[in-house]
């Protein structure tokens, strides 16, 4: 049966059925089908009562009887069954094997009927052992007080950005963070699970709800248990120093128990829901684009109304919960790294796993250096002296540097290779539009890029030399040869060519013996 009859509809058919109807009869009147009809019928047989003994029980008694499945009966003692008195005997012994590995249904209802040559078919086995194992599965539930606990966790699934240098896809770690009285979500892409940046991470959540909750719950991942244990855990050193930094406690979760932190598991389904799948179309650059992307689907989430109660995840915290949160300690806790490095030739020092250099003032080439990096900066000190800081970075063999650690030569490289077509283009225009005329040949001349601005860099510069009038004029009279290059120009301003009437110039190129006409190519 789909759907318990009420329990009126149950009396009048015993009704019907203790005044002699028919079952045909009682299906017309009651407009109930057979099937229904002897079910009922059939309950309060294996019960050993009579229609008229049911119609005089009070409604709490007969629907301890009618809406109880044939287990429940044989188990109140209504009726007696041998079999099921054995199969109760050991069903926690099932039950408990049954959770062992390799251990199936199959196996022990075969060990069963060894035993018991006249006990339950495998399909009556395993339909009484589904009901037990049913019973254990109870789930109790747990009132959570404000500010008492956030639960961490990492998600399956992963996110990424693809790197806008190389082009290669970058992945990500998830870390979703959740409050269980107000359910308040907070979720971030991390590079990795490592303690690094899992802490500073988990200093961001901080950070976000704007407080520190009593405990906060963890599973027992290698970046903050050292020894898994039900009682004591041992969490890393950097986990306990953090804990102590914000007044707080570390606590983890039993092996393999997701429902020890039941809030947060909720929290990593509901970012696949309204986090991943908003996201999945759209392309990201860089971790911070990322996470200002999750940023907007978490403060959305957190908005989205309750769907069984008033209010949403943002107004319960709001109201009831960041009052009772603990204030932020005035700094951050980092983890700090202390190393040394000696200054490479090419002003750089390498730093960290990643092998990333960071440059220095050209003038400490050869000396050693004392290095203070955290998950966000990196700074170099000569002695008690700091002589640069950067941004960390995380490009495996990469470089950061800054143009005031080059030496000048270099820096005049490094800004002549940052030029691009428009600056000798604009720098053409102050001159003359001859001049800029001439410029943009010369880069539309298809050659190497670092010669061509080589070239359009000695043509500018001759304006120093003669002038911005000379050049102009020897830019007019070079736009007519079949190729322009600096060596034309500089022949014109040395031979005082461009100071020539205009009209004693039909062509630049003077005529010569060795130079072939079209008739040579009929």
């Amino acid at each position: 049966m789909s759907q318990p009859l009420r329990m009126h509809q149950i009396r009048r058919i015993f009704e019907l059925q203790s005044n002699g109807q028919s079952i045909r009869h009682t299906e017309r009147l009651t407009g109930l089908s057979r099937n229904t009809i002897r079910e009922y019928l059939r309950r309060i047989r294996l019960a050993g009562l009579t229609t008229h003994q049911a119609l005089g029980l009070d409604d709490q008694s007969l629907a301890a009887i009618v809406y109880t499945d044939d287990v429940d009966l044989l188990r109140t003692g209504r009726t007696k069954d041998e079999r099921y008195a054995i199969f109760e005997q050991r069903a926690d012994y099932f039950s408990s094997e049954l959770r062992k590995r390799g251990v199936t249904r199959q196996l022990l209802w075969e060990e069963y009927r060894k035993e018991n040559q006249d006990g339950y078919s495998y399909s009556q086995f395993c339909e009484h052992l589904s009901k037990c194992t049913e019973r254990d599965k109870a789930v109790m539930h747990f009132t959570h007080r404000p500010g008492e606990q956030l639960q961490i966790d990492f998600a399956g699934d992963k996110l990424g950005y693809v790197e806008r240098s190389t082009g290669e896809w970058i992945t990500c770690e998830v870390l979703v963070c959740a409050l269980p009285y107000s359910h308040y979500i907070y979720a971030e892409a991390l590079r990795s699970q490592k303690q690094e940046d899992f802490i500073n991470g988990l200093r961001h959540a901080l950070e976000f709800i704007g407080g520190v909750p009593q405990s906060i719950k963890c599973d027992n991942m290698r970046t903050a248990v050292v020894r898994a244990n039900r009682y004591e855990p041992q969490f890393t050193e950097a986990m306990e120093y953090m804990a102590a930094h914000y007044g707080t406690t570390i606590v983890a979760a039993r092996v393999r128990k997701p429902r020890d932190k039941g809030s947060v598991e909720k929290a990593v389904d509901l970012s696949y829901k309204h986090i991943y799948a908003p996201l999945r179309h759209q392309t990201f650059h860089s971790i911070e684009e990322l996470n200002t992307a999750i940023r907007k689907q978490v403060e959305l989430l957190n908005a989205r109304p309750f769907k069984v109660r008033e209010g949403n995840r943002q107004k319960v915290f709001i109201d009831d919960e960041r009052s009772k949160l603990k204030e932020l300690p005035s700094t951050p806790y980092q983890i700090k790294h202390v190393v040394e490095s000696k200054v490479q030739r090419n002003y750089h020092v390498i730093v960290g796993q990643d092998r990333h250099q960071y440059s220095v003032p050209y003038s400490l080439i050869g000396k050693r250096l004392k290095i203070i990096y955290t998950a966000d900066t990196v700074e170099i000190y000569d002695a008690l002296k700091r002589v640069a800081v950067h941004k960390r970075s995380y490009r495996k063999n990469g470089y950061t540097t800054l143009i005031e650690h080059r030496p000048p030569a270099h820096r005049y490289l490094a800004e002549q290779r940052a030029w691009s077509d428009e600056d000798f283009l604009r720098q053409a225009s102050y001159i003359g539009q001859s001049v800029q005329r001439v410029i943009k040949r010369m880069l539309e001349s298809n050659t190497f890029y670092e010669q061509t601005y080589n070239s359009c860099l000695g043509v500018l510069r001759l304006a120093k030399a003669y002038g911005n009038a000379r050049l102009e004029a020897a830019c007019e009279r070079a736009e007519d040869a079949p190729k322009i290059n600096y060596g034309i120009i500089n022949n014109i301003l040395k031979n005082h060519l461009d100071q020539l009437p205009s009209d004693n110039h039909s062509s630049i190129i003077p005529d010569h013996s060795q130079i072939r006409g079209p008739q040579s190519y009929q």
